[in-house]
């Protein structure tokens, strides 16, 4: 603005009392120089402070925020309205806004760690995956070293106990050692209680501490910053690896995850000195961690399930299959990401591949061949059993089959027709012969048979098909005995 302009619109101002927006729209300039010229001379006059109804209820209100500084202002209002405000609520909110004591910033301490001392630990949501029969939940396991930032990362499709201890046992073996202490947010899987200074951790997690020599230890409530090492590698993870990253299944996502931690997040500056890698840190901190112990964690989810009727265990949305003999029983499920392990007390009954996908049936073909056999040589028993009663001398030839070691099977299907088609009496006849002769098999019993008819110049009887009904075929029918009828034959004559 032109020093001639600028001073017109000083005395403008100043002597004639004209406002900001008419000076400017006279002289043809803009608001906001004609608002910097004033600035710059200081002589633009204060406007005069509009009284407010709330004003003679400050006193009040400032007390009541010393005393309850976290008092809504709709608790306020109320008071004020019963001593006379007759203003309305949203004027009311605005003013006591001011009012209301602030809290005084909070500044926090960088912190730092010398190598080894610690690692933090977080789970990081990536949104769902489908899989055959419905979606997954995919979840990444995070660990980060505290001193080095080196990167250990682990997809799993839940975050369920099992995932969380295997979590740590892969980061443990990628860094080659453990850090002395861990770091959690207040996790239901690392804190199930937490009253004040009193944590009660969760007891599988206290197993895998003691295993590796750790001390696993929770943040402050509301004390993010407390491990924002983890949480800002966790959103490093979405920006920098998941969000252009491809993968077919999940064991490949996991490859590609683990050659990120080594290569590209290990190439990275290192926070506290810019011409250092992580790599570099890392290899200066490696050393200084716990040594691993010779046996790794066994680190499973455990399950106890109950098997029904049919030989199948229901663990997370699948069915997996158990030998026929342990139906009706408590078995325990021992999963990981690979395995589904099925014992009967300490004895494995089976294991499986796990399968991710869900409502699928996971069968070992064995099991299914011990249950048709166990089915089968159930239906033979029970024919066998019919044979007994109908035909009590089938026994003895059934035992002399055993002891020459021949196969009860098929001879006992062929008799139970013979049965269906004689009778009982010429079944026990035709055993009989055959027993005598030194022959007891069920083709020398029909050869009696078919001979005997032959020469009795009998027709061969028409096989009767029955239903093919266990409650039919197994019926036992017992002859009548027919002498019961003679007595009332003689009286009638």
């Amino acid at each position: 603005m032109r020093a001639d302009v600028a001073a017109e619109a000083v005395r403008l101002h100043v002597v004639e009392g004209w406002r900001v927006g008419t000076i400017a729209r006279h002289l043809g300039v803009h608001h906001s120089a004609v608002s910097r010229v004033l600035a710059r001379q200081g002589v633009r006059r204060e406007q005069a402070v509009r009284q407010s109804m709330v004003d003679r209820f400050e006193v009040l209100v400032r007390e009541v925020f010393e005393r309850y500084p976290r008092l809504p202002a709709s608790v306020v209002y109320r008071m004020v309205r019963a001593r006379g405000y007759k203003g309305g609520e949203d004027h009311f909110r605005h003013r006591v806004a001011a009012m209301r004591p602030r809290r005084a910033a909070e500044a926090y301490l960088e912190l730092r760690t010398v190598p080894g001392e610690q690692a933090q630990v977080d789970w990081g949501s990536f949104g769902t995956r489908r899989v055959d029969g419905g979606e997954r939940r995919l979840s990444a396991f995070v660990m980060v070293l505290s001193y080095s930032r080196m990167l250990f990362v682990r997809f799993f499709f839940d975050q369920r106990m099992g995932s969380f201890l295997e979590g740590h046992v892969r980061a443990f073996a990628f860094f080659g050692g453990v850090a002395r202490t861990l770091l959690y947010d207040n996790l239901k899987s690392a804190v199930l209680e937490r009253q004040g200074s009193l944590i009660r951790f969760h007891p599988s997690l206290l197993e895998l501490a003691n295993h590796y020599h750790f001390q696993p230890q929770p943040v402050a409530p509301s004390r993010g910053n407390e491990k924002g090492r983890v949480e800002r590698a966790i959103g490093y993870l979405r920006t920098s690896f998941f969000s252009a990253i491809r993968f077919s299944d999940l064991d490949d996502l996991n490859r590609q995850a683990e050659l990120f931690c080594s290569e590209i997040a290990a190439g990275r500056q290192w926070p506290q000195q810019r011409e250092v890698k992580v790599a570099d840190a890392f290899a200066k901190e490696r050393p200084t961690l716990v040594a691993l112990p010779t046996d790794p964690f066994p680190a499973a989810e455990s399950v106890e399930v109950v098997i029904g009727k049919t030989p199948y265990a229901h663990f997370d949305a699948n069915r997996y299959s158990v030998p026929s003999d342990r139906v009706r029983r408590q078995l325990t499920v021992r999963a990981d990401s690979a395995w589904v392990r099925i014992f009967d007390g300490t004895d494995l009954v089976t294991e499986h591949a796990r399968s991710w996908d869900k409502q699928q049936v996971v069968e070992n073909p064995d099991h299914v061949a011990d249950l048709v056999r166990a089915k089968r040589n159930a239906r033979r028993q029970s024919a066998q059993e019919r044979l007994l009663r109908a035909v009590p001398r089938s026994e003895a030839l059934l035992a002399e089959m055993v002891r020459r070691q021949r196969r009860l099977g098929a001879a006992v299907d062929w008799l139970t027709r013979l049965l269906d088609q004689f009778g009982p009496a010429e079944l026990t006849v035709a055993i009989d012969e055959a027993m005598a002769k030194g022959s007891p098999s069920a083709e020398t019993v029909f050869l009696v048979i078919d001979r005997n008819r032959r020469a009795q110049r009998q027709r061969p009887p028409t096989p009767v098909e029955l239903p093919n009904r266990p409650d039919v075929r197994n019926l036992v029918v017992v002859p009548h005995d027919l002498a019961a009828y003679d007595p009332e034959e003689a009286d009638n004559d």
